[in-house]
């Protein structure tokens, strides 16, 4: 099963944040096959964290639920709020398997927040910009709550756009890059 984690740092967590960045990159090192993708989202100029996104594959709710709990910078109390969903990995493949590379064009996380029958549930046509695609579950799979992208796009509108507006109670853009270890 794949799950969709976002860790939403709280406020003034920086300076935590630097010094568990080595306990929290080896705590992800322990999930590296389960990995699909993962990154920090970013401030608006881009130099800051402002939380971190895990999508993975583990057994049920509970291993993702405790993959999300057990992580060092919750435990140390730097995110203000976590989201844990099911996800559905609609392009099969992880972020290192993305045809744009790591680096160049600015990347964003779509997160659409549910409201109404599903949406999104195809693939958008321009497929190539998607680093990760899929719709947000409850834990038994069975009811939609939102769709989750990880997208290549020039500007914040245009990765908005990977998603049909008035099918949503909201949609949030947020800066974000690939993460892990540098090389």
């Amino acid at each position: 099963m794949e799950f969709f984690c976002y860790h939403r740092d709280r406020t003034a967590s920086e300076v935590l944040r630097r010094e568990l960045l080595e306990d929290h990159w080896s705590y992800m090192d322990e999930y590296a096959k389960e990995m699909i993708a993962r990154g920090p989202t970013l401030t608006g100029d881009r130099e800051l964290p402002t939380g971190s996104v895990h999508i993975v594959d583990l057994p049920d709710p509970a291993a993702a639920r405790a993959f999300a709990f057990d992580e060092p910078g919750y435990q140390a109390g730097m995110y203000r709020d976590v989201m844990v969903r099911r996800w559905r990995n609609l392009l099969g493949r992880t972020m290192w398997e993305f045809p744009g590379g790591r680096e160049g064009d600015d990347r964003y996380l779509v997160l659409g927040l549910g409201s109404g029958p599903a949406a999104d549930l195809a693939l958008p046509p321009d497929r190539d910009e998607l680093v990760a695609y899929g719709p947000l579950l409850s834990d038994d799979g069975n009811t939609w709550l939102g769709t989750a992208a990880l997208v290549r796009a020039p500007d914040a509108d245009t990765a908005r756009a990977v998603l049909t507006p008035d099918r949503y109670a909201d949609i949030e853009v947020h800066n974000w890059q690939f993460g892990g270890r540098p090389s």
